[in-house]
Formats: structure tokens, sequence, C-alpha cells
């Protein structure tokens, strides 16, 4: 079994959702058990978001979360973790969770998990991290999107090695094996180093 030190989730605030998906949030919490020392999300406490870091303590893992000084308030902010971080901007969240993770999973989630989610994803792409990058695709959530990706595939816009930095399942436990077993696809410089003319 794979072990990380740290793992960053991406996930949705909302509390107008399905049950589904809070309680795979539930289930990614209890499939870090062992598999990671520490959960690094964006410090709410509302929809999936503090779902998974309830589940997570009750699980008695450490969780750090880190959040803007605009969301730090009674409302969204969650009051029990071991720890909360409160930063000046959404950049300044997104750049502390990502140096200090070492594998980043999305679950649904609206704008900002998208968001989050591409950005580490563009970043793995142009080199910044080898670190990899997992979806939970609970009840088929990101599958217009997988779709998406491989139409951006089909007409040119993205290389073949670039589309297998997602690594994609439904089953948490799963998801982080294939996450342990990563190792960053060749010719991943192929769009900076390539010939003129190449694709």
């Amino acid at each position: 079994m794979t072990t990380f030190d740290s793992i960053c989730i991406y996930c949705g605030s909302s509390d107008h959702i399905s049950r589904d998906y809070l309680e795979a949030s539930r289930t990614m919490a209890r499939a870090l058990q062992g598999r990671c020392n520490r959960l690094i999300y964006g410090g709410g406490s509302t929809g999936l978001m503090g779902t998974l870091a309830d589940e997570a303590l009750a699980c008695g893992l450490d969780v750090l979360g880190v959040i803007p000084k605009a969301f730090d308030t009674p409302q969204l902010a969650h009051t029990e973790l071991g720890e909360m971080m409160v930063v000046d901007t959404i950049h300044e969240r997104k750049a502390r969770m990502a140096e200090m993770s070492d594998a980043f999973v999305a679950l649904p989630g609206g704008f900002g998990t998208l968001e989050e989610l591409f950005e580490i994803l563009t970043w793995a792409q142009i080199g910044f991290h080898h670190k990899p990058v997992g979806i939970l695709n609970t009840k088929g959530y990101f599958d217009p999107l997988i779709d998406f990706l491989d139409h951006i595939h089909t007409e040119g816009f993205l290389y073949e090695e670039h589309r297998d930095l997602l690594i994609l399942h439904d089953d948490p436990i799963i998801l982080l094996e294939h996450m342990g077993s990563y190792s960053p696809p060749r010719n991943l410089d192929r769009w900076i180093t390539r010939e003129e003319g190449s694709r």
C-alpha cells in the first residue's frame, strides 16, 4: 500500500446537493486512513468540504485547512481542524496547498473545484510538479468533462501524454492505489521541445 505524506482534496462547498455526493466524500475520507498522514483542503465547513473534514477528523487524520481571509467567517470556516492557515488570496491558497501536498484529488464541485483541478493539471503539464492528480468520479459526475477532454485531444489541442496525466476512478481506494503507482508520462516536454510543424 502506497502512503502519501499529504493529500490535497478539492471539492464543492454547496449544501444543495445529492446525499450520494456527501456519502462519497465520507468514503473518500475513510479511504485516506493508512494511505496518508494529512489531509489538506480548503478549510470550509459546508458541503462536501465540511463532510470530508468531519469524517477525516473522526477517522483520526490530521486535517489542515487553507482558507482566504474573505472566507474565514463563522458561517464558512471549519472550527475543529487541527490547523487552519488563513491566507490573503485565492491564489495564495492554491499555491500553499500545492507546495505542501504530494498528491491531488478532485471530488465533485463547481467553478472553484474545476479551476483548482485544471490549474494543478496545467502545472503538471508544464513540469512545475510531477505529482499524481486524480478524480473521484462519483455517479459519473465528471463523465461530460472526460468526454470534453477527449474532444480537446481529438481536435489537436491536447497531447495524449497530457491527457494521461489525469487518473480517474469511482472507487476511492482503487483511485488512491492507481495514484500511488503513478509515474509521469514520457515526452511531457514535447510541447516545448517539438520541432517546427510537429504535433
